[in-house]
């Protein structure tokens, strides 16, 4: 660890004391000695609140534990069950009926339907990449994957499939924004008369669908179009390659894709010190200033990515139209369980990492909110809080930000607050978290995998799980998808806050992607999670089919689909007829993923990438999909499904599957022969010790291996 200052009574990392007073402190308004003493009263009071919470966690945990032992032989009660958790306190009695009153909400967070990415912050291209990922080509999207059915061959532009390309989005454009009598295939002539949108003199059959031009009326540089919300770029070049050839000139067509995105502090980042956490401040500060740029080479030549600036359009009206550039950016602090030593307190115990991120990322975001044309336009911050359990969790975050906002002379409930519904003891008691925070809550959302990963840790002593493609299909994660939008629904969230779907996890799947996540808006969904701009792209065009307002408007009409009896279905084995070569089969599965995902995490600090899978299909994986990999093979050890001596054969064999899969890379160090690595190491301790992991979460394993390796 670096050299140490004294702050306030904190021993801060002298790294992160400078980029806090000589980078993020300026042009706040913040007092420097004001800022350090309220940190420091954050740290310290906060600090046995924090631990109390865990230490609850633990408890109920090993009461339930107690349970399953106790009641192993006998068949499974829900009924005793549920009365169980109830009198433990893990399940809290359902209040009366409210809904949320938070105010000061950006239309994308409230009102506008569409797809969200979630990017790791430490990586200032990913970053960018994420916030200008507001408008995507369609055109490019359809070309560059497989949503055409194939992928583009090797070498120069194909104009047959290119053809296939403009085919395909004028069939979009005919669905979305039909003309009365004719197709946009057909066209030859866009111009704008008397404030019309003129389509070879023909209008829209909805005229109220053209938003604005740009350029000369009577033959536009470019036409903007409108629906759902989401906004449509048809662009003009009869200089292009593409619009040379087309006859109405028309050279792309952009659609509003990524309406929002999420800067994350947490899953998808490897930051377990000083010199990390600085790193994704710096990037966060960089985008709240709206000066974070980024130079890199491609194709042999230096490029620098910069924010992307707003549109300007001349309205139907004449006056001017101004449409945001940049998604609207969430920042996701890490949640309540780890500590970091990049600040240490009087007694030399480090310091809670979530309370780091809420003093330091709400500093920063001070500086979007003084300037005008920034993030926000509503003058919000919005901060996604992950893996609390249960509404006193929920309860301690608002106390945070209550806290760092009296520090920070911003305005009380200046800060919006995003829950995950990723934590079992959330979900069972999802209204009283959301009413736990109702002044602030902004975003719900499920995430299938911490969902599940919880669920198996949970539910430990149990009984052996299912095989993972089995729990899918269990009837528990419907009724927590569905309970997750009706309580949403329940509690006022409709116009005001996003409901939210997890992460599509394949992405190079475009044309599955294409086919499937069309069940999230229907479901209600007002957003959801996609790995890539390209997938944020096509996933736009989901929310033009449906109209997820209206979704959510018959919803609210039904009532609750799914009830906490429900999500109590714990998901084991209904019975064990495995062949050997199908359980070995399953632990090489995980095994492999979670070796993948590791070795990376450790030995390069990459905290989220795309590892092939057993047969070679390249996945999103970040420590949800390592939690439950490794929960997974916990439990069957637990259980006496696989061995030990099973496992460690199969941890080597797959250890030599990565090599092969990494052989390119040229900053990869191979796990085998010797099978004796940090990285190797840490992967054999997520299984071997999950059962005793807190949650059964990765971190405390991941950040220790990963401090060794930076320490050796």
């Amino acid at each position: 660890m670096a050299d140490r200052v004294n702050r306030d009574g904190l021993q801060v990392a002298a790294e992160l004391a400078d980029f806090i007073e000589t980078q993020a402190m300026p042009d706040t308004g913040v007092d420097p000695a004001d800022f350090w003493s309220a940190f420091s009263g954050l740290l310290h009071d906060l600090a046995p609140k924090n631990a109390a919470l865990l230490e609850k966690r633990e408890s109920l945990q090993s009461q339930i534990d107690q349970w399953h032992i106790a009641h192993r032989d006998a068949p499974h009660d829900p009924d005793a069950y549920k009365a169980m958790l109830e009198e433990i306190g893990y399940l809290i009695p359902e209040g009366d009926d409210f809904h949320i009153d938070t105010s000061k909400i950006d239309p994308e967070i409230a009102t506008v339907a569409g797809p969200q990415l979630v990017v790791p912050i430490t990586n200032a291209r990913f970053a960018l990449n994420a916030a200008n990922a507001r408008w995507g080509s369609l055109y490019d999207a359809f070309y560059g994957t497989d949503a055409m059915g194939s992928l583009p061959a090797p070498g120069g532009y194909d104009r047959g499939r290119g053809a296939r390309v403009v085919a395909r989005v004028r069939v979009f454009l005919d669905d979305t924004f039909p003309i009365e009598g004719t197709s946009h295939a057909d066209v030859r002539r866009y111009h704008v008369e008397k404030g019309a949108l003129l389509v070879d003199d023909k209008p829209l059959s909805d005229p109220g669908q053209f938003a604005g031009y740009r350029g000369h009326p009577k033959a536009p540089d470019a036409v903007l179009l409108v629906n759902n919300g989401l906004h449509v770029e048809l662009v003009f070049d009869r200089a292009h390659n593409i619009g040379a050839r087309d006859q109405a000139g028309l050279a792309d067509v952009r659609v509003e894709a990524a309406v929002s995105a999420i800067m994350d502090c947490e899953d998808s980042v490897a930051c377990v010190d000083a010199e990390d956490k600085v790193l994704a401040y710096s990037n966060w500060l960089g985008l709240m200033k709206g000066d974070l740029e980024e130079t890199f080479e491609k194709g042999g030549k230096q490029m620098t990515r910069r924010l992307a600036e707003d549109k300007v359009f001349t309205g139907p009206d004449g006056a001017e139209v101004s449409v945001k550039g940049r998604a609207l950016m969430l920042i996701r602090n890490v949640g309540h369980l780890m500590t970091n030593p990049a600040i240490l307190l009087k007694d030399g115990s480090e310091a809670y990492e979530g309370l780091m991120d809420a003093m330091i990322t709400m500093l920063i975001a001070k500086h979007d909110l003084a300037r005008d044309g920034g993030n926000s336009v509503a003058g919000s911050v919005y901060v996604v809080k992950p893996k609390m359990h249960g509404p006193e969790e929920v309860a301690f975050s608002d106390e945070i930000f209550t806290r760092v906002e009296a520090a920070l002379g911003m305005e009380q409930y200046t800060v919006k607050l995003g829950i995950m519904d990723e934590e079992r003891r959330t979900s069972v008691n999802l209204k009283e978290c959301i009413r736990a925070a109702k002044h602030r809550v902004a975003f719900i959302n499920t995430g299938f995998l911490d969902r599940t990963g919880d669920e198996i840790h949970t539910s430990m002593e149990a009984g052996p799980f299912s095989r993972k493609d089995f729990i899918k299909r269990k009837s528990w994660i419907t009724a927590y998808e569905n309970q997750n939008v009706d309580i949403g629904l329940e509690c006022g969230l409709r116009g005001r806050a996003q409901i939210g779907k997890g992460m599509w996890a394949k992405p190079d799947a475009m044309a599955e992607m294409l086919e499937t996540k069309i069940e999230h808006p229907r479901a209600g969904a007002n957003c959801a999670w996609v790995p890539s701009p390209t997938a944020a792209t096509l996933h736009a065009l989901h929310y033009h089919k449906v109209n997820v307002a209206e979704v959510q408007k018959k919803l609210e009409k039904g009532g609750r689909r799914a009830y906490v009896t429900a999500l109590l279905d714990i998901p084991l084995a209904s019975y064990r007829r495995w062949t050997p070569e199908q359980v070995i089969r399953e632990v090489e599965n995980n095994a492999q993923g979670i070796l993948g995902y590791v070795v990376r995490w450790v030995d390069q600090g990459v905290g989220c990438s795309k590892v092939p899978d057993i047969n070679g299909v390249e996945l999103m994986e970040d420590r949800a999909t390592c939690r439950i990999s490794a929960q997974h093979i916990a439990n069957w050890l637990h259980h006496g499904v696989v061995s030990e001596i099973e496992v460690g054969e199969v941890f080597r064999r797959m250890a030599e599957v990565v090599d092969a899969q990494n052989a390119d890379d040229p900053n990869y160090r191979p796990m085998a022969p010797g099978f004796n690595g940090i990285a190797y190491a840490a992967a054999l301790d997520l299984v071997l010790k999950g059962r005793e992991q807190p949650s059964g979460y990765t971190e405390p394993v991941l950040h220790a291996r990963r401090l060794e390796w930076k320490a050796a």
